[in-house]
Order: C-alpha cells, then sequence, then structure tokens
C-alpha cells in the first residue's frame, strides 16, 4: 500500500491493520483524509453522547424509569412530516439482512427481497480483514463487478433484478482499533459509513439509490441529531444534493422507544422509516432493567412479539411512522430451513408466517428475514394482505400506549431448556465470532449478536438479581452455570463444528462477564480486545 503509506507520512493517520491485496483501493490517500475529516469533527460530540448514556443508565439503575421526555413535547404534538421517500424505497414489503461476504451479498441480492441490508455490524465479526474486504465487496456490487467462484468452481453473478442495497455501519459504542487519527481509533460507525460513502455515494446518486443506510442502537434524537449532521458534511464533502442520502432508523433500545417522534424529526429531512429492532429491543430492556428485581422477563423464546410491552412497541412504532409519513418496517425472521425434515420445517414456516401476518395486518410496511428460502414465505403473506407497495396511509389512530405499557415486564418461566440453550448460544456464538464469523447457524436459527447479547444478558440477570427457580424449584446458581458452561466449551472444543478452536476462550470470556458485578454494557466491546 505504497500510496497510503506516502500520505500517511506525517503520522497524524495510522493504520494498525495488516494490508491484503486490494486494500490499496479502498484505503486511498483521498479515503483517509475524508475519514479524518469526520472524525475530527464529530468524534468529541459521539464521546459526549456516549458519556450521557452512562448517566443515563445509572439513573435507570438507581430505579428511574424511562419515560417521555417533557422538554420535546412541542415535537409530538406538532403537525409535521418527513421528507418525500424516494421510488426506490416506497416498496420495501421483504428485507434480507447479512454480513458483507461476497457470496452472500450475491445471494441476497438475488434473493427476490426488495432490499438487501449489508451488515457491518450485529452479524458481522470487525476483524479488520472483514471490515475492509466487506467494503471492496460493496464497491464491486456497485460497479457491477462483483462475482464469486466457489472451490467447486460454481461461478455466482448478480441477476438482473437485484435488491436496492442498504449498508449498516456498526454502532456509535464500538471503535476501528486498526485505524488512529491524531491518536485515537476512529469510530466504527464512521469508518463504515465514510468508505462507504467515499466510495460509492456518486454512483448511487446518479442511479437515484441513495446512498441508503440503516442506523443502528441509537438511544436519543441528539445521536440521531449526530448522524443527521454527518450525512450532511459528507454530502458537502462530495459533491451531492443536501438529502440525497436517505436512513432508516433501528429502534432497538428501549430509550429510544420514548423518542420515536424526536428522531424522526430530527432527521426529517432524510429519514425514511423506523424499524422494529426486536432482538436488540430486548437485550435493551434485560440491559436497562438489570438492577431492576421486579422486571426479569423469563427464557427468551417466551417473550414473542406478542407479549403486552412488545406488542406496544410494535403498535406505538407505526402509529408514530405513518402519522409523519415514514415507514414502519418490521421484524426479524431468523429461522432457517430444517433440511430431510418435513414436519419440522414445516412448523418453523408456519411461525414465519404467523410472525408476518402479524405484522402485516397490524400496519407495517415491511419485514426482515435471514435466509433467501423464507423471501418467499414472507412475500407471499405481505402481497395477500398489501397488494399497494406500502400502507403508510393506515395511521393506527386507536393506539394509545402509555409508558407503564412500554415497560411491563413479560409473565412466563425460565425452564432447564430454556436456562441450557442461553448457555450454549452464548459460548458457540461468541466463539465464532472470536473467529471472524458474526452470522451463526445454531439449531436451525440464525443467531447474531443480538440473540447473544439476550442470552448474556439474562444469564446475568438470573443469577445476579433472583432468585430465579425451575419449575421444579430448583434455584439457578453459579455452579449449575459453570457446569453447564464448561460442558458446552467441552463439547465445542472436542468437535469439528465451526469456533471449535476458540471454545475455551470464548467460555472463559462468558465465564468472566456473567460472574462480574455489573452487567457489561456489550459482549462485542471486550471480545474485540480479544479479536485476532
Amino acid at each position: 500500500m505504497a500510496a497510503a503509506a506516502e500520505y500517511l507520512a506525517n503520522e497524524s493517520i495510522q493504520l494498525k491493520g495488516t494490508t491484503q491485496a486490494g486494500f490499496e483501493a479502498i484505503l486511498t490517500p483521498d479515503a483517509l483524509a475524508f475519514l479524518a475529516t469526520l472524525h475530527r469533527r464529530f468524534d468529541g460530540r459521539r464521546r459526549e453522547l456516549l458519556a450521557e448514556r452512562i448517566r443515563r443508565q445509572t439513573n435507570f439503575d438507581a430505579g428511574q424509569l424511562p419515560d417521555f421526555r417533557d422538554d420535546t413535547r412541542a415535537i409530538r404534538e406538532g403537525a409535521w412530516s418527513v421528507a418525500p421517500i424516494p421510488a426506490a424505497l416506497q416498496d420495501r414489503r421483504v428485507e434480507i439482512t447479512g454480513p458483507v461476504e461476497r457470496k452472500m451479498i450475491i445471494n441476497a441480492l438475488n434473493s427476490g427481497a426488495k432490499v438487501f441490508m449489508a451488515d457491518f455490524e450485529d452479524s458481522s465479526s470487525p476483524t479488520w480483514d472483514n471490515q475492509v474486504r466487506g467494503q471492496a465487496n460493496l464497491r464491486d456490487a456497485v460497479n457491477g463487478s462483483i462475482e464469486f467462484t466457489s472451490p467447486e468452481g460454481k461461478l455466482y453473478q448478480v441477476g438482473p433484478n437485484p435488491a436496492v442495497l442498504i449498508v449498516r455501519p456498526r454502532g456509535w459504542h464500538l471503535p476501528e482499533r486498526s485505524l488512529v487519527i491524531d491518536g485515537t481509533a476512529i469510530a466504527g460507525a464512521l469508518f463504515d459509513f465514510g468508505l462507504f460513502a467515499f466510495h460509492n455515494a456518486r454512483a448511487l446518486h446518479a442511479r437515484d439509490r441513495g446512498p441508503y443506510f440503516y442506523l443502528p442502537k441509537l438511544q436519543s434524537m441528539e445521536e440521531a441529531a449526530l448522524w443527521n449532521a454527518v450525512m450532511d458534511l459528507a454530502e458537502g464533502e462530495l459533491e451531492l444534493p443536501r438529502g440525497s442520502m436517505k436512513a432508516t432508523v433501528l429502534i432497538e433500545t428501549l430509550p429510544a422507544v420514548f423518542q420515536m417522534d424526536e428522531i424522526l424529526h430530527a432527521l426529517r429531512t432524510r429519514i425514511v422509516g423506523l424499524n422494529c429492532g426486536r432482538w436488540d429491543y430486548i437485550f435493551s430492556y434485560l440491559k436497562t432493567f438489570r438492577d431492576h428485581r421486579d422486571r426479569l422477563l423469563p427464557e427468551r423464546g417466551q417473550v414473542v412479539m406478542t407479549v403486552p410491552f412488545l406488542k406496544s412497541y410494535s403498535e406505538l412504532l407505526i402509529r408514530t411512522c405513518h402519522r409523519r409519513g415514514a415507514f414502519a418496517m418490521g421484524g426479524m425472521a431468523a429461522q432457517i430451513p430444517i433440511r430431510n425434515d418435513d414436519v419440522a420445517n414445516e412448523a418453523a414456516m408456519a411461525k414465519v408466517r404467523a410472525d408476518k401476518l402479524r405484522e402485516v395486518t397490524a400496519g407495517h410496511d415491511g419485514t426482515w428475514v435471514a435466509h433467501p428460502a423464507l423471501v418467499p414465505v414472507a412475500k407471499a403473506i405481505f402481497d395477500t394482505h398489501m397488494p399497494m407497495p406500502n400502507q403508510v396511509h393506515v395511521l393506527r389512530n386507536d393506539v394509545e400506549v402509555t409508558r407503564d405499557q412500554l415497560i411491563v415486564p413479560a409473565i412466563g418461566t425460565v425452564t432447564r431448556a430454556g436456562f441450557d440453550n442461553n448457555v450454549e448460544v452464548c459460548l458457540r456464538y461468541t466463539a465464532n465470532w472470536l473467529g471472524g464469523n458474526g452470522c451463526v447457524p445454531i439449531h436451525h436459527l440464525m443467531e447474531d449478536a443480538a440473540t447473544a447479547e439476550i442470552a448474556r444478558a439474562q444469564l446475568w440477570q438470573w443469577l445476579h438479581r433472583g432468585p430465579v427457580e425451575f419449575s421444579d424449584h430448583a434455584v439457578i446458581d453459579f455452579a449449575l452455570f459453570d457446569q453447564a458452561l464448561s460442558r458446552h466449551a467441552h463439547l465445542l472444543a472436542n468437535s469439528r463444528d465451526p469456533g471449535h478452536e476458540y471454545a475455551m476462550e470464548a467460555a472463559e470470556l462468558i465465564g468472566r462477564l456473567t460472574h462480574a458485578d455489573t452487567l457489561a454494557d456489550f459482549l462485542t466491546l471486550p471480545a474485540y480486545d480479544q479479536l485476532a
């Protein structure tokens, strides 16, 4: 990478990651200069907002409950709408998500889904190679040159009607340690967004395709306003018309559900909609109430979208979005087809159909799937019940949701199987993540960081804020947890399953985090320190 090395001679920008063939086309001097501009302008504000998250959580730990803001009442009660939605995003009935691996990008673009969300976040392990090679893969997808030949010689190419591309950068809290600017690691969010925008924004804008982004893990309107400022600056630097970059925000934290109007307002010139990021939302509920013994949740298999606090969240999102002219996207179907067992597969697909029927009849404008085989299943439901491109006209004025409805705990139980599944999923996912894979099939479900976080947070809360009993009245304790973790670690280590090389390292990390007196904010932060 001679060109980049020459540019970095002043040492204000340092590349710490190992360079590979082709990286020089992504990490060009001009691209790095663009990233430096974003970092220098916005990293201070980002850090202020992360400090505000800590202050907010400290208040929750002390007993405060999240609520709607008094200082933004005028925004919630005002009559305003978001900017018109581009033609390319008018129909989003089925969206497929996945990491930025080359073959997966091609399969997702060819899947028949309306949108492909290319994910640098929860379904990706942020190795330096994954992040930079992922940018190269997306550049090739945008310019039409992407293809892949499997070891068996099968050629994969993008067909004539690919899905519309939306990119999800990492959340505000995650660093990119391999690029250091003025002595400080750049935010993963700015690295992912900045490189993609620098290399692809002009080409996408010329084709009326954005660029479009999904914004994860926001907690407040101020965090949304920061993204708006980032996009404003990027458009100016790249000589794009103001408002060219469009965004969909995932409502996947409990604090954010109380600021949905405010988040839409902060991004009103460029926002397209909000999405029910259900798995991270459940994790955020657990984290927000980590010290509240009266708000323990049952095992994650029982925390489904029909429980009261999730139903209220979904319906309030639809009402809020449609009132402002924005789309309300539904959540993920994580099922994977079960081969060689027609009965089990049909039962799994029945769950998908029921979930998508619930979403479309409630008023959602589209939904997510994790596997290409689920695209026709979800599409059939939305085609039947939503023959028009969207249903933003369904205002849901019948929905009235209070603070208490959004935080009422779900009622249920913890079974031995549910407890054991949490240990296994957390362990196996973490082992795969440490090995560079962030999208992991386990028991016919596509698990990502969000579902691993639910498992981890539940284990911590049951152990530290219990006692929690099984149906036979045996109490969940650390001895039981340690035994289960050791058993699954040895099973994985002695297998040939993906992640087996990192089983013991993952077990040590999960054990340490679970025994700690305080629930760690994110699994991926301490795991990142151990990432190869």
